[in-house]
């Protein structure tokens, strides 16, 4: 009989979407379960430059973009394993989506419909890039990012059905990423911990 195990090769998880995905929320689930530690990376870009997003995007999308890839480079050169909640927009430069399909990560992109996703962000701080009409800012997110997020991701999850199944949506999302990565091999089932041990 052929050994049909999976063969285990622990990688970093980088969680892609739109804003209001659940990149962070999720991702810090995630890594709870996993045992790793989690990165926002516009938390990260923040304080390793000492500016806001905000203010990066006062300078143009391209400076933003160049420091993004930058933080994206030097986070998954770190020989520890980590879970990172990526910008939505890291898809934007090719650079990075040719890093996220690299072997040592496994991208797994949580995916909403512009509609329901554009019901649950509100314009904030660290989302310039929303203005009056989150929909249509959405939609044409969406339009240019959807087969990217396609294009690096291992494992895609749907969100909505999720929020829909009633208590603790996000703790769902989470344990289906894990699953996704116990079975892609990225993670060793042996080092997962159920939620329930988090209350």
């Amino acid at each position: 009989m052929p050994d049909t195990a999976i063969e285990v090769r622990p990688t970093h998880v980088v969680l892609v979407g739109l804003m209001g995905s659940g990149k962070t929320t999720v991702g810090k689930k995630v890594a709870k379960l996993v045992g790793a530690r989690f990165v926002d990376a516009d938390v990260e870009i923040e304080a390793r430059t000492g500016r806001s997003v905000a203010s990066w995007f006062e300078d143009g999308e391209p400076a933003f973009r160049a420091a993004e890839a930058q933080l994206l480079a030097d986070l998954l050169a770190d020989p520890d394993l980590l879970v990172l909640g990526s910008g939505g927009g890291v898809v934007v430069t090719e650079a990075n989506r040719t890093r996220l399909q690299e072997r040592d990560v496994t991208a797994v992109y949580l995916h909403g419909t512009p509609e329901f996703l554009a019901s649950r962000v509100q314009a904030k701080a660290h989302r310039p890039l929303l203005d009056d009409d989150p929909l249509a800012v959405m939609t044409q997110m969406y339009a240019q990012r959807d087969g990217w997020y396609r294009e690096v991701a291992d494992a895609v999850i749907e969100v909505r059905p999720h929020h829909e199944a009633g208590e603790k949506p996000k703790w769902r999302i989470a344990e289906q990423v894990v699953t996704e990565l116990v079975a892609l091999g990225a993670v060793d089932a042996a080092a997962v911990t159920r939620p329930e041990a988090f209350g």
